[in-house]
């Protein structure tokens, strides 16, 4: 793992962050790596449904009170739901319009939503930062195997939001970095399913990853706003 001494000194010190997802394999430990270096919030879903536009304007309301924000990452996503009866679909006979409609709520319509009451939240002075967790799998053109149908085209929109809202905060904010964060693959209950062709030292524990993704985070300037960045650093293309 990476060196962890003086991450996130880009940042002022007892900076405020805020976690959506915090229950999550990796929001957890988003919440647990942040803990010691800030003032961290850690929003489960049973806390808050990132859908219900009411429920955030009034969590908004009440973190604006507390001061601002310099850190959001937005660590919620549905790729399957047993219970639900939701998988990636494998071929377009397979889609249903029901499935995909609560796919694209989560990982797109959610993340916009968290953007239009937040990111008036973040702080302007200093480095803020709201990041949402991507995936390489909304590439657009870096898809050589399709399937995957709903998940890829939730991911992909969710890019064109976090690109939306970057171009739009920067011509008031220019402070403000926005991005996408694809995790790699991370040893979580969204991935087990999938993990069987993964080589050992490319699955993650959560707060391995994590651990990568917070030297991504600590490393952005500005000119990286409406980007996707992997765990490694690298940009995913769109």
């Amino acid at each position: 793992m990476a060196n962890m001494t003086n991450l996130l000194s880009s940042f002022p010190s007892d900076f405020r962050a805020l976690i959506f997802g915090a229950r999550g394999g990796l929001g957890a430990a988003f919440v647990d790596a942040l803990e010691q270096r800030c003032q961290v919030t850690g929003m489960t879903r049973a806390d808050i449904d990132i859908c219900d536009e009411a429920a955030l304007a009034a969590l908004a309301d009440r973190e604006k009170a507390h001061g601002p924000l310099h850190l959001i990452i937005n660590a919620t996503g549905l790729l399957h739901d047993a219970a639900a009866d939701i998988r990636p679909e494998k071929a377009l006979q397979q889609i249903t319009a029901a499935v995909m409609a609560e796919v694209l709520a989560v990982n797109t319509i959610g993340p916009a939503l968290i953007a239009k009451y937040f990111l008036p939240l973040l702080a302007r002075e200093e480095k803020a930062v709201m990041a949402h967790l991507s995936a390489r799998v909304g590439s657009i053109s870096d898809n050589r195997m399709g399937g995957w149908t709903s998940y890829r085209a939730a991911k992909a929109a969710q890019n064109m939001v976090v690109k939306n809202a970057a171009i739009e905060t920067a011509r008031r904010d220019k402070q403000k970095i926005i991005i996408g964060l694809h995790p790699g693959t991370v040893d979580s209950d969204l991935s087990a399913p999938f993990q069987a062709n993964v080589a050992a030292d490319k699955l993650f524990t959560p707060m391995q990853s994590v651990d990568y993704l917070l030297h991504v985070i600590d490393g952005l300037a500005p000119q990286d706003s409406g980007k996707v960045f992997a765990w490694d650093g690298q940009e995913v293309p769109a």
